[in-house]
């Protein structure tokens, strides 16, 4: 079997508000739970109880990403302002 190699470069990563997005999503992620709460009684007759749990999980793994998301955008900055005019290479791990 013969290796495969890209025929093209591939795009620069795509950056955007991922601060704003990740809380954003987490917060969503806490609204429908606290929506779905007072329903708890028909969720657990009906079986459905997984929604409610897949919405607090939601919101719990949404809060290590807004901790993720800060420190690497603070990365990013510190990296960017270490080497004026010389951002952090693309794709490349804050350190």
């Amino acid at each position: 079997m013969a290796k495969w190699t890209p025929t093209h470069e591939a795009p620069e990563p795509l950056e955007g508000p991922v601060v704003a997005t990740v809380t954003g999503g987490t917060i969503i992620w806490f609204v429908l739970f606290l929506v779905q709460l007072p329903f708890y009684g028909w969720f657990d007759d009906h079986g459905h109880l997984w929604w409610l749990w897949t919405c607090a999980a939601g919101a719990g793994l949404g809060l290590i990403g807004v901790w993720y998301v800060r420190g690497r955008d603070a990365a990013l900055k510190r990296a960017a302002t270490a080497e004026p005019g010389a951002g952090p290479e693309p794709g490349a791990a804050p350190q």
